[in-house]
């Protein structure tokens, strides 16, 4: 089949999470033997959606990948302002499509584009409700498409224009179910496709833990976390739980691995690595005791597969109702609120090594369970045979 992805960015230099699964399904889709394109913007950052990519056709893996520039950049500190307001205060349709431009990235080149080009695909895949790619694009394919959510329970679900965001796909491919039953809270869902999916996940052979302690200077035990670097994500609290539990456990570190983008303290038992290549992320995960992940907004958590993926257990918050559910139904790992939570839980993961290996190993068959690619791409085909038949 000819299987087109809409999406906001696209590129191997971005690892936004909804984008970096966009990718992995996008090539592993080509690889079983579709024909891929993937309609997206030339911009590298969200936060800006500066035009840094060149406007055209490439090809990336075998994917032709169809760049259109962005209209207009994205004034971050004034659009927090409009968030702020027009999500606590009462505000019209128009209001709320001034939003979604603000949002942006403000593409009318790739609508145009889309409206276009529908008849020279079988499908199309749209990545992520928030954007105005998705809504407006949406809008513009009149045949049958899909929508991958990646979806957190925040204030933008609320703004009425969503509804019509969920309602426009036959089809909607979840991470998880807790997603899927956070969104029916808000959205009726009869009559759709519906799976949940998740993206893949490599089983890596034999990652080199020691080595990559020694390259490193690790020579005491550690957790991790892997992941933009920035208070969105939880981090700025978790380093604070981190230094408090310190006082009593003054010989554990912290490491840190991904894109830094917030200040971190100075202390000897930080460990800021940079963002390092993917065996030497896969080697820092498996030479962890545990890794952490303290966002309280994800709809699936790559690093979580990852790291259960080298069998290490992971210790999450529990605000995040995707990763309390890995927890409970892989039996992998605890969850916490606070820093009393959080240091008892690390406490008693720390303090008994048959736990850890036992979490661990759990977590691994949940992966294989759920996540091997195999399973994934079978998911995806159910998918395309149902819009064929449709």
């Amino acid at each position: 089949m000819k299987i087109a992805f809409v999406v906001q960015r696209y590129g191997p230099e971005v690892m936004g999470g909804s984008e970096l699964h966009c990718r992995l399904i996008a090539e592993r889709v080509a690889s079983a033997g579709h024909a891929v394109s993937v309609y997206t913007t030339c911009a590298k950052d969200y936060t800006t959606w500066d035009n840094v990519y060149r406007p055209g056709t490439e090809t990336l893996n075998g994917i032709t990948v169809r760049r259109f520039r962005v209209a207009k950049p994205r004034d971050m500190a004034s659009f927090n302002e409009y968030s702020d307001w027009i999500f606590f205060h009462e505000h019209t349709e128009k209001d709320e499509l001034d939003w979604l431009d603000r949002q942006g990235p403000l593409t009318p080149d790739l609508l145009d584009a889309l409206e276009k080009d529908e008849g020279q695909h079988d499908a199309f895949i749209f990545f992520t409700y928030l954007y105005y790619t998705t809504y407006w694009g949406m809008k513009k394919i009149r045949g049958r498409k899909t929508l991958v959510p990646t979806a957190h329970d925040e204030p933008a679900l609320r703004l009425g224009v969503m509804k019509e965001v969920f309602t426009a796909p036959a089809a909607l491919m979840f991470n998880t179910e807790s997603e899927r039953r956070m969104l029916g809270r808000h959205f009726s869902f009869e009559g759709k496709y519906q799976d949940i999916v998740g993206v893949g996940v490599e089983i890596p052979d034999h990652p080199d833990a020691a080595g990559l302690c020694r390259k490193h200077g690790l020579a005491t035990r550690f957790i991790l976390y892997a992941g933009r670097i920035e208070p969105g994500k939880g981090c700025r609290e978790l380093i604070d739980y981190f230094l408090e539990f310190l006082t009593r456990n003054p010989d554990l570190t912290l490491v840190l691995l991904g894109n830094l983008l917030m200040s971190l303290p100075s202390h000897p038992r930080l460990r800021y690595l940079g963002f390092v290549p993917p065996d030497d992320k896969n080697a820092a995960m498996a030479a962890a005791a545990v890794t952490v992940h303290p966002s309280h907004l994800e709809s699936l958590c790559m690093a979580v597969q990852e790291s259960l993926a080298v069998r290490t257990p992971i210790l999450v918050q529990e605000a995040a109702e995707p990763l309390k559910e890995h927890c409970l139904r892989g039996q992998c790992g605890l969850y916490y609120s606070t820093g009393r939570e959080f240091a008892a839980a690390l406490d008693l993961l720390l303090g008994d090594a048959r736990l850890r290996k036992m979490l661990g190993e759990n977590g691994f068959s949940y992966i294989q369970e759920n996540y091997a690619w195999p399973k994934v791409l079978e998911k995806y085909e159910r998918l395309f045979r149902f819009l064929a038949r449709d």
